[in-house]
C-alpha cells in the first residue's frame, strides 16, 4: 500500500535514520530502546496487526497504560493505514464496550503486560495472548467489524473524550493535527535529542499523546514511560536524568508533599530544566509555591482534545505574577464570541480557536461536529476567556460550569484560587448546584492531608476576607482525595455523586 501523505510513524524513521542509537523510549519497567529498536518493534507490530486482517481504514483499540507495547501500536497502526483508538485500561467494562462499539474496530488489543485491569478486559474478551521483544498483550478480533472508512484514512487516531454521557463522542486526529502538535509543542519546549521527558501523563489523553509522545517522536528526544502516577517515582526521576516534565496541578501538588513529607523543602540537584503545568488554572499563591519547590518557572498552557492538545503556551521566567495560559501558539488563531458568558464590560466570552490543530470532526457525529466547528473553521471550546493587551489568553471557567448567584457570574477558578491559597489545602474544585430558592448555591471540595482535623469554619473565614460575599462557598467539603482522570484532571461531574452522603441537606452550611 503507497502511503502519499506524511504520517505520524514516519517521525521514528526519520530519527532512526538519522540518529539511530539514540535513547526513544525508557519503558515502565526500565528497558532502553533506542530509536533502531523502536522502529523495528513497530515495523513488527505492524506485520500483526496484517496478520490479524487490519487493513487501511480500520479502527484498532487499544485498551491500554503507558507502556513500549501501546507507543509502538499506535504508530504500527499508521504504518499500515489504520487508525489507533487508544482507551484507558482502568475503565470499566461498561464503558469500555461503549467505545468498541460506537468505533467498531477490526482488533481490540490489551496491554496485559503491565496492567491487570487490561489482563482482566483481555479474558473477558477471550483474547488471545501474544509475546514480543516489545511486551506482553492480548488481541481480540472482531469478526463482524463492517468494512474500512477509506475517508477517515487521513485520521491517525480517535480519542474518546473523558466524561461523555449518551452518544460516545470520538475526536478524530488526523496526521497533520498530530504533526503540527508535536512541533508546536517540542518548539514551546525548546526539544533537542539530549531531552529526557517523563512520560506519566496517560497515552490514552490527548495531553500524553500529542504534547509528550509525539512532540519527543518530532524532536528525537527520549520519553521515559511510567504506567501510573506514584509521587515518589517521579521525585526520583526528576533528580536523575529527566529533563522536561510535563504534568496537571494535582500531580504537581502530590510531588510536592511528598517531598515535604521526607523533609524536603527544594527538589534539589537535578537536570530537570522545563516543568509545565496544564488541563487546570493556575492561582499565584500555587505557581509560587511550586516555582520555589522546583527551582524553574512553572509554565503554564491551554488545549482540548479536539485542538490536539495546545492552542496557547507561555514562556515566563521564574517569579512572573502571570497566570495566563500565554499567547495562540505560531500557525494558531484564537478569538472570542462575547455574546456568551459575558457580563457588561467585563470582555469574557467563549474561547474560539482556528488553525492546523483542529480536529477533523467527531466520528460518525455529523451533528455534534456541525455544533461545535462552522464553516470558517472556528472551533467552540465551551470555555470563557479574556483576552490582554498582550495577547494573552486568560481562561476563566467553563461555560457549563458558570455559578449564576444573586445574578452575579462567579467563575469557579477564582473561588478555588481563594481556597488553595490556604496552607492547608492542597487543591480544591467548586461546582455549583441548584437551590430550593431558584438561585445556585456554591459547592466547595478540598483535598487536605487530614480531613478531621480540617477547620472548615476557619477556612470559611480565610476565603471570606478574599471573596465577595455572593462569590463565598455556601458548603466545604474536605477529603483526602477528589474523583480524577487517570491525567489528574478533577472530574467535577462526579463531585455530586462522590460525596452525596457528606451534602445531604441536613448538613449545616458554612
Amino acid at each position: 500500500m503507497t502511503l502519499h501523505q506524511p504520517r505520524i510513524h514516519h517521525l521514528v524513521e526519520e530519527h532512526a535514520a538519522r540518529n539511530p542509537d539514540s535513547d526513544a523510549i525508557v519503558d515502565s519497567n526500565g528497558d532502553v530502546y533506542s530509536y533502531a529498536r523502536y522502529l523495528a518493534a513497530i515495523s513488527e507490530a505492524g506485520g500483526i496487526l496484517r496478520d490479524c486482517g487490519v487493513r487501511a481504514g480500520d479502527r484498532v483499540v487499544l485498551v491500554a497504560e503507558n507502556c513500549m507495547t501501546t507507543a509502538v501500536f499506535i504508530f504500527a497502526a499508521s504504518s499500515v493505514g489504520a487508525c489507533a483508538v487508544p482507551v484507558n485500561a482502568r475503565m470499566t467494562a461498561v464503558e469500555i464496550k461503549r467505545v468498541t462499539d460506537h468505533a467498531d474496530p477490526r482488533i481490540t488489543l490489551f496491554t496485559t503486560g503491565v496492567s491487570p485491569e487490561a489482563g482482566s478486559h483481555a479474558v473477558a474478551a477471550d483474547a488471545s495472548p501474544y509475546v514480543s521483544g516489545f511486551g506482553q498483550f492480548a488481541i481480540a478480533i472482531n469478526k463482524a467489524c463492517g468494512p474500512p472508512n477509506h475517508d477517515a484514512q487521513c485520521t491517525a487516531v480517535i480519542l474518546y473524550t473523558t466524561g461523555t454521557t449518551g452518544q460516545p463522542k470520538g475526536v478524530m486526529l488526523t496526521h497533520g493535527n498530530l504533526r503540527f502538535a508535536a512541533r508546536a509543542s517540542a518548539q514551546l519546549r525548546s526539544l533537542v535529542a539530549e531531552d529526557r521527558i517523563y512520560g506519566v501523563l496517560p497515552l490514552t489523553h490527548v495531553f500524553g499523546l500529542a504534547s509528550m509522545l509525539m512532540a519527543a517522536s518530532y524532536s528525537g528526544a527520549s520519553v521515559q514511560l511510567e504506567t501510573r502516577f506514584h509521587p515518589q517515582n517521579v521525585h526520583a526521576a526528576l533528580t536523575d536524568r529527566v529533563t522536561v516534565f510535563p504534568g496537571v496541578p494535582q500531580m504537581h501538588a502530590l510531588v510536592m508533599q511528598y517531598a515535604n513529607e521526607q523533609g524536603l523543602v527544594h527538589l534539589g540537584d537535578s537536570a530537570l530544566r522545563y516543568v509545565s503545568s496544564g488541563a487546570a488554572p493556575l492561582d499565584p499563591a500555587w505557581k509560587r509555591k511550586a516555582e520555589t519547590f522546583y527551582g524553574l518557572a512553572l509554565q503554564n498552557g491551554y488545549g482540548m482534545t479536539e485542538s490536539t492538545a495546545g492552542i496557547c503556551g507561555t514562556r515566563n521566567a521564574i517569579g512572573t505574577s502571570d497566570t495566563s495560559v500565554g499567547p495562540a501558539l505560531p500557525g494558531i488563531e484564537i478569538g472570542l464570541d462575547r455574546s456568551v458568558g459575558a457580563t457588561a464590560d467585563d470582555g469574557t466570552g467563549e474561547i474560539l480557536t482556528r488553525g492546523p490543530h483542529v480536529m477533523k470532526g467527531y466520528f460518525k457525529n455529523p451533528e455534534e461536529t456541525a455544533r461545535v466547528l462552522d464553516a470558517e473553521g472556528w472551533l467552540r471550546t465551551g470555555d470563557l476567556g479574556k483576552i490582554d493587551d498582550c495577547g494573552n489568553l486568560h481562561v476563566v471557567g467553563r461555560y457549563k460550569e458558570l455559578i449564576i448567584r444573586g445574578g452575579f457570574n462567579v467563575y469557579p477558578p477564582e473561588v478555588e484560587t481563594a481556597l488553595n491559597d490556604s496552607p492547608d489545602v492542597i487543591q480544591s474544585a467548586v461546582i455549583g448546584r441548584k437551590s430550593d430558592a431558584g438561585d445556585e448555591e456554591i459547592l466547595a471540595f478540598v483535598q487536605c492531608v487530614d480531613p478531621e482535623r480540617m477547620d472548615t469554619v476557619a477556612l470559611a473565614n480565610f476565603v471570606s476576607e478574599r471573596l465577595v460575599s455572593y462569590k463565598r462557598p455556601s458548603r466545604i467539603i474536605a477529603t483526602t482525595q477528589l474523583p480524577a482522570a487517570a491525567t489528574g484532571k478533577i472530574l467535577k461531574h462526579r463531585l455530586l455523586s462522590t460525596f452525596a452522603e457528606q451534602l445531604d441537606p441536613s448538613e449545616p452550611k458554612v
